[in-house]
């Protein structure tokens, strides 16, 4: 309605106008355009053949013509851009026009830009060229860009221009949302000062100076402190347990006929995946991700690289990636953490799903696939589907074994079942799956947090959304050398101790949050699990009794009460084993069952990371402990190839 009023007044203010801009403003709007496919036809483009096996896979998807063309390698963007402008009768943009306007691009800001895949690029008199990458998109939001801008004109651009126009424009903006989208209140960003250092460093040497004034007393109290989250502990894998072995899966209705339609027509899928100097993973990993089933023209693959991480860019740049893979490259700053990296690529997915791998990831084929279901068949408070994570390298060592053993245990048993038990679900860092609306009024992942992916899923439980475990496998490397162990157990660690901090900084609120419930799982797991490690050598003083030599407490405590405590020591290893062999039922996990009583060599090493993690929580709250990753492909093939025949 705007473009018909000013039309008049436009046309007189044209002087002196970039010819690009006037094709675009001097086009009037008709009611009826030539399709696309037969643009493409007529350009000589596409045969019909094709053409009619893209509008058919575009009947029960979500997504473009244009896109579906693209990812079958049957025309390219620079084609698509020129079509378009032919069916909107205007001009379209190249590489070498003048960059837009960065006033216009904040009033409309750089997430509603890249949305919409539109850019408000230059005033021409009292109009505002857009520049589009969907002019469909463009057309539907036509009302809301005319309460900005007022009369407006459109110009057809290609998404790669559109992508590096707003990187020249506002690449230091980019940055800093990526480091800051999460609102203060939930992020941990403030504990990046020495005012939090001197804090912690107040209450550890006020804790050593009370040992060295009374330490019976000290240990006393310590040892009740320990034991009682030893039980709580132990009660709550003994729920958990049951709350699987009792769960039968829900009666899902089929959708009404009204919205049956709209429900199973596939979405486009985004995946993130982070590399961080891992060059020789680049390879095995384009491979792997190549198996997944999910049609190519809805499937959005984002491989996520530092601006400086050269090593790993040349890697990329010496393989041909196929149409529906690019790589995002995340601009330098003294920040480097993943969820910086996972922000800043979401701003340039496509998908209405958002989806997270790591680089050693070897997911099922057709995971994507569940993945959809459970969302399509979930409730509208559905934010985010967790897969399950399987190592491939388990028969590497001890240490690979009990870490497969602790996996098996956390995905198969404890999480599911807290998710039944209605309490709020950690998420792990992969196979991780989001509804994007939902993750962006969130504000994506804290970039400073070094669990993020916990850190997330209390946040998502915070604000009413629930998380579903899946029954879908994705194979990764476990850490299978005691040193690097411990640097990826510290960061775990710290990361517990960072988001326990972060949400009880308002305990009140929390609790109204999440509810009684929810509130008490949130000490369980984060504090807990911190209190165990950190006094877990006073746990291990129960063996003396046990094998006859007496406690140094028992004078203190009385034989009643060390026999209590003996009690709740033996229960959590009873506990620990039997959901260790429940964990292990499958075929593919039943070879681990005899190194069940390796995990009293095993979790020892956790108490020397939680020390590590306590000193950088002080001196380097922020540092992200890289875990290096090793070659395991042929175990990895291996494996996937049995469990795909079996």
């Amino acid at each position: 309605m705007g473009y018909e009023v000013a039309y008049d007044e436009r046309i007189s203010s044209l002087k002196d106008t970039n010819p690009v801009l006037e094709l675009a403003i001097r086009t009037r709007q008709t009611a009826t355009r030539k399709p696309l496919g037969q643009i493409l036809l007529d350009m000589g483009l596409v045969s019909s053949d094709n053409l009619l096996l893209a509008l058919e896979a575009q009947s029960r998807q979500v997504g473009y013509l244009g896109d579906i063309l693209i990812a079958r390698n049957l025309i390219s963007e620079d084609q698509l851009t020129a079509a378009l402008a032919r069916q909107y009768q205007t001009s379209y943009f190249t590489q070498s026009q003048p960059l837009p306007d960065p006033v216009l691009i904040d009033r409309l800001g750089l997430q509603r830009c890249l949305q919409l895949q539109c850019l408000p690029w230059q005033r021409a008199g009292d109009v505002t060229v857009i520049a589009s990458a969907r002019p469909a998109q463009f057309e539907q939001h036509r009302g809301e860009l005319e309460a900005l801008f007022g009369p407006l004109a459109m110009v057809i651009i290609g998404e790669a221009c559109l992508h590096n126009a707003l990187l020249k424009t506002r690449r230091n903006r980019m940055k800093l949302w990526a480091e800051t989208c999460v609102a203060e209140a939930e992020s941990c960003r403030k504990l990046h000062s020495r005012w939090f250092g001197n804090v912690l460093c107040l209450c550890a040497a006020s804790l050593v100076a009370l040992a060295v004034i009374d330490p019976l007393r000290v240990m006393m109290a310590l040892t009740f402190l320990a034991s009682f989250f030893l039980l709580i502990n132990s009660i709550l894998k003994i729920a958990a347990a049951f709350a699987i072995h009792r769960y039968r899966p829900k009666f899902v209705p089929p959708p009404t006929a009204a919205n049956q339609f709209v429900r199973h027509r596939k979405p486009v899928v985004s995946i993130l995946v982070p590399l961080h100097n891992e060059p020789k993973v680049v390879r095995r990993l384009i491979n792997r991700l190549s198996r997944l089933t999910w049609p190519r023209e809805l499937l959005d693959i984002l491989i996520v690289v530092e601006e400086h991480d050269h090593a790993t860019r040349a890697a990329l740049a010496t393989c041909e990636l196929p149409r529906w893979m690019r790589v995002i490259a995340v601009p330098d700053a003294p920040l480097k953490t993943k969820p910086r990296a996972l922000n800043y690529a979401m701003l340039f997915a496509r998908g209405t799903i958002i989806g997270v791998y790591d680089a050693e990831d070897a997911p099922e084929p057709a995971q994507i696939h569940k993945v959809v279901a459970c969302f399509q068949s979930g409730p509208p408070n559905l934010a985010c589907v967790q897969g399950v994570l399987d190592f491939y390298n388990s028969r590497e060592n001890w240490l690979s074994r009990c870490f497969a053993i602790e996996y098996a245990t956390w995905f198969r048993v404890i999480l599911p079942g807290m998710q039944r038990l209605g309490l709020a679900v950690p998420l792990g860092g992969t196979t991780l799956f989001f509804r994007r609306d939902i993750l962006e009024a969130l504000g994506g992942w804290d970039a400073h947090n070094v669990t993020e992916d916990a850190d997330l899923g209390i946040r998502l439980a915070r604000h009413g959304y629930y998380t579903q475990l899946l029954d879908t496998v994705t194979l990764e490397e476990a850490n299978c050398r005691p040193i690097p162990w411990i640097k990826q157990r510290s960061r775990w660690l710290k990361g517990y101790a960072v988001t326990w901090l972060v949400h009880m900084r308002a305990p009140r609120q929390l609790w109204r949050q999440l509810g009684p419930r929810q509130f008490f799982g949130v000490q369980v797991l984060f504090l807990g699990t911190l209190v165990q490690f950190m006094l877990a050598p006073l746990l291990w003083s129960f063996w003396l009794m046990l094998i006859g030599l007496g406690h140094p407490l028992q004078a203190q405590f009385g034989s009643a009460v060390m026999i209590g405590f003996v009690t709740v020591f033996l229960l959590s290893e009873a506990v620990t084993i039997s959901v260790g062999l429940m964990a292990l039922r499958s075929r593919a996990h039943r070879h681990l069952r005899p190194w069940l009583p390796a995990l009293h060599g095993y979790f020892p090493l956790a108490v020397l990371a939680v020390y590590k993690a306590l000193y950088e929580l002080i001196v380097a709250p922020f540092y992200w402990d890289k875990t290096a990753h090793s070659d395991h492909e042929a175990a990895c093939d291996s494996l996937q190839m049995a469990r795909s025949t079996s």
